[in-house]
Formats: structure tokens, C-alpha cells, sequence
């Protein structure tokens, strides 16, 4: 469902990207691990064709994201770290606008089907936005991608400044998109969280993924250890 063959973004002599390439398949979930500035970003807004790559390719579903941007959209649904929802709008206000800007349409009652699948509190259903949490936000993304069908879900620090009960909860709703065939992608600095339900872990430093692993292969303890290892090379060692 997602793919990049040697996916490269170069900024003039700066190089963001540097050929990138992965595969995650229906019900993966690859965790990128990496400092600020390592590519992660990068490589989640060239899937979303938010910029163009200087060379290679990105795939969603087999289909070439620069030559397609219509036919991948609805496939994708994208959690930024801080998930931008209207704040005078109710959540599902929020959930019934997005929607129909993807030409599709559902009851009240469906709408309210999809936030309770997705964690929400029933009480904030017709709350304004604006009064949510971090994590409430992203609960409503979560209910965005349960109701379009989504295949694919790009996650860019979806846990950042979450407290521990709601990034445990945020974690939990991935794996039940996992168990839905969902393919995810998620950039983060939290290598408990990655390695909690990760199905692979990649490793990224400067725009090159320097280590790729699956979970069943490495104790959180050695993650640690090579992660921190990786961090701390020197720019000739890559």
C-alpha cells in the first residue's frame, strides 16, 4: 500500500531525502525513528505529493503520487502533529465537513458511530472543538480515516506532548487499524511507543535510513542502544 523506490529530496546542496526506500504492506505499521531534521517529515509529504521529489518514486496502492494526486487521496488520511480541526464546530460538525469535502455523506447517527469507534467520549460529540485536547484532536482524525475507508495512514509525531493514558490510547487505536488491513506510516520520537506497536522500526539520520527492522527481531533494549549509536555518528559515517 506504501512504497518509495529510491525516493531523494534535495534542497540545492542540501539533501533531505536521500534514496529512500521502504514497503509497508495492508496491516503494517512502519515506525520511523529519528531526530528532527532525519527525513521523517519528509518522506510523509512527499507520499502526500505536498512536495515533489528530485528523483524516485512514492506509491500509494501501486500508483505513482505525482502522476495520480487524485486517484491516491482517497486512500489516505493524514494526522499531523498538531491536527488542524475548526474550532467553533463541534466534533461532529468537524467530522461532517471533512467528510463531504471528499464528496461523501452520513447520518448524524453514523457520524456518531464513527468518533465512538474512533475513543471519543460520547459527551464531546457536540462539543466545540476548540475546548478538545491533543489527544481528542486526534481521536477525531482517527474517526476521519474509519469513515472514508481509509487504506493508508500517515502519521507525522501523532503522540507528541500526549500525556501517558492518551498516547496508550492513541496506540491502541492503531492497532485496531492494523487489525482492519490499514497501512501506516508514522514518524516519531518515541521509541517505547514504536517498538510497543510497530511491526517494523526504521532507524533515520540525516535524509538515510540507517537501520530497518522488524519488531519480532529486536528487544526494545537493543532499539535503545543502536538508536542512540546511530544518533550519535559522525556525518562522514553515513
Amino acid at each position: 500500500m506504501i512504497k518509495t523506490s529510491n525516493l531523494t529530496k534535495k534542497y540545492g546542496d542540501f539533501t533531505a531525502l536521500n534514496n529512500l526506500n521502504i514497503e509497508i504492506k495492508e496491516g503494517e505499521i512502519l515506525c520511523l525513528l529519528g531526530a528532527n531534521g532525519a527525513g521523517k517529515s519528509t518522506t510523509i509529504n512527499l507520499l502526500l505529493n505536498f512536495i515533489t521529489p528530485t528523483s524516485g518514486t512514492a506509491y500509494i496502492n501501486g500508483l505513482d503520487v505525482v502522476k495520480n494526486p487524485k486517484k491516491t487521496k482517497p486512500y489516505l488520511t493524514y494526522i499531523p502533529e498538531n491536527l488542524m480541526l475548526y474550532p467553533t464546530l463541534t466534533a461532529i460538525e468537524n467530522l461532517d465537513y471533512f467528510l463531504g469535502i471528499g464528496g461523501k455523506s452520513f447520518s448524524k447517527t453514523e457520524l456518531k458511530d464513527f468518533l465512538e469507534e474512533a475513543g471519543l467520549q460520547q459527551e464531546a460529540f457536540d462539543k466545540r472543538v476548540q475546548f478538545f485536547s491533543k489527544g481528542m484532536r486526534q481521536k477525531v482524525g482517527i474517526a476521519l480515516a474509519i469513515a472514508k475507508g481509509a487504506k493508508v495512514l500517515l502519521l507525522d509525531e501523532p503522540t507528541s506532548g500526549l500525556d501517558p493514558k492518551s498516547s496508550n490510547e492513541f496506540g491502541e487505536l492503531l492497532k485496531r487499524m492494523k487489525q482492519a488491513k490499514v497501512a501506516i506510516l508514522m514518524a516519531t520520537h518515541d521509541i517505547f511507543r514504536a517498538k510497543e506497536i510497530g511491526t517494523h522500526i526504521g532507524i533515520m539520520k540525516q535524509g538515510v535510513l540507517m537501520h530497518h527492522f522488524s519488531n519480532d527481531e529486536i528487544t526494545l533494549q537493543d532499539l535503545e542502544k543502536v538508536y542512540l549509536e546511530t544518533m550519535t555518528l559522525n556525518n562522514e559515517a553515513i
